[in-house]
């Protein structure tokens, strides 16, 4: 209206309708008339026009910026600014303040961007249900411990991106094919199907990277041939190409170390607790995508009846110290097995023995440090030998690994320093024979050590009268009662005979 003074509402409200509609039908939306509109359009105009183009203040990298900065940005386009940055505090601190960082930072910035070298780009992937399935191993750095001893381990992570699904399962040893064939054998049976194709790394287990080609290795056509998939890797060098499943490595990780600082211990009593601890937090981000994994495994390849061969086998004769040796580890096996050969069927976390065709024994494995040996030792295996030249433990090269735990430590330790050397290898001897007996290796080993902390070392008659139980061996009799016609039979012409 005339004589009515426009607000600054108003004026925004028609800046703000003008960008999509005529003059007219914004003035109206703002309830002002056509006059006031085209005042307010050329006073925009302008300002436009009057907005500065010159400099306000001296350029403060004049005197660096084309003689030194933009031959180091042309020579390696790797280098970031504040590499140059120190460089000119350095060297050049007659033409160039400190106090001038951000500006260099913003002005190489923009420099790169109008005359740098064409960066990578990411392009989205559209993934078909059932056609193709991911996997990788990827480090874990949450510091685990299995019973307080640290668990160096890494997962096989195993994805089918087109509805996210996921498998992922603990690895002890490295990169092996064992590892990697269980582990993907054992994600195609959960998903309950075998995708098209599967995608890797350039995987030393899998392929022979010694040539361009596709090479595969023949355990790992062998696996191909047999759940009849195609397989493919990406580039060597460039993780990004396998983004489907580099990114989630990361989401996964994160998500387990979340989980165990909720649970506020990074401590398992078993590797099997552990892998289940896994397992259920992978189960529970597969439970968000239930509806896409039961459209995906309509499309996925059926499973073949029996799996393909997930371990390498080894022919080892047992030593005279009971001991077998396979990747520079020494493992303990019953006395009895001496000088025999056996068949080692070696998975990435057991060992399975076979004498002939026969399962005789199942070990856990350990995995040596690079460059150096291990040894996994079982009393167990040897007591009974043992237990008849009791004066060879204290000398024996494998004395400290055949006391099971630190109870059992620490009272050799106490024995050693407090009884003559024969009694206390007879003692420890006779001590680890009885936990063998009664079945009671931690109980036993917890009772003597709390007795030692009382200065008081139980003799071993009375740990065996608390722990071992011999049950009475009573005769099992059958009476019959005879009838008394059978008495008259035994008497000659009977009773009045």
């Amino acid at each position: 209206m005339p004589g009515t003074r426009i607000t600054h509402q108003q004026v925004t409200i028609y800046m703000r309708h003008r960008k999509r509609h005529s003059q007219v039908i914004a003035a109206a939306k703002a309830g002002i008339s056509e006059r006031s509109a085209r005042r307010i359009d050329k006073q925009n105009e302008q300002q436009t026009s009057n907005k500065r183009q010159w400099r306000t203040r001296k350029d403060p990298l004049e005197a660096i910026w084309e003689s030194i900065v933009v031959p180091l940005l042309q020579d390696d386009e790797t280098l970031m600014p504040v590499g140059i940055f120190d460089h000119l505090c350095e060297f050049h601190t007659d033409k160039f303040s400190p106090s001038s960082r951000r500006t260099l930072e913003r002005r190489i910035h923009k420099w790169r961007a109008l005359n740098g070298s064409s960066k990578d780009v990411m392009f989205l992937q559209t993934h078909e249900y059932g056609a193709l399935g991911i996997t990788d191993f990827t480090h874990v750095q949450s510091p685990v411990t299995i019973a307080h001893e640290p668990l160096k381990h890494m997962l096989l992570h195993y994805r089918m991106p087109a509805s996210g699904w996921a498998y992922a399962q603990v690895i002890y040893g490295g990169e092996s094919f064992a590892a990697f064939s269980d582990g993907l054998q054992r994600a195609f049976k959960t998903a309950g199907g075998v995708p098209k194709e599967v995608r890797t790394d350039s995987l030393s287990a899998a392929y022979r990277n010694h040539s361009n080609d596709d090479d595969l290795t023949e355990r790992f056509n062998e696996l191909v041939t047999h759940y009849g998939f195609k397989a493919s890797r990406n580039n060597r060098g460039v993780a990004h190409e396998n983004g489907a499943i580099e990114s989630p490595h990361g989401h996964l990780k994160s998500q387990v170390e979340q989980a165990l600082k909720i649970r506020r211990s990074y401590n398992f009593e078993t590797r099997e607790a552990y892998e289940q601890f896994v397992a259920d937090i992978v189960a529970r981000r597969n439970r968000r995508i239930s509806d896409k994994y039961l459209i995906e495994q309509r499309q996925l390849q059926a499973l073949p009846r029996l799996m393909s061969v997930n371990y390498t086998e080894h022919y080892l004769t047992v030593s005279r110290t009971s001991t077998i040796s396979l990747k520079r580890v020494t493992y303990s096996v019953p006395s009895r097995l001496i000088s025999s050969r056996l068949l080692v069927r070696l998975y990435d976390n057991r060992l399975e023995l076979f004498y002939g065709t026969d399962l005789i024994q199942e070990l856990e494995r350990v995995h040596a440090s690079k460059g150096s040996r291990a040894r996994s030792i079982s009393y167990l295996h040897v007591i009974d030998a043992l237990v008849k030249k009791p004066l060879a433990f204290r000398n024996s090269q494998l004395r400290d690994d055949l006391l099971p735990d630190d109870n059992y430590k620490a009272i050799w330790k106490y024995v050693d320093e407090h009884l003559l050397a024969d009694k206390a290898s007879y003692y420890m001897v006779k001590l680890l024979h009885l936990a063998k007996q009664s079945g009671c290796e931690r109980q036993l080993g917890r009772f003597v050590a709390a007795s030692i902390t009382q200065r008081q070392l139980p003799a071993i008659r009375e740990c065996e009268k608390q722990f071992l139980f011999i049950e009475p061996n009573t005769p099992q009799m059958t009476i019959k009662q005879h009838s008394l016609s059978s008495y008259n039979s035994m008497i000659p012409g009977g009773l009045n005979g």
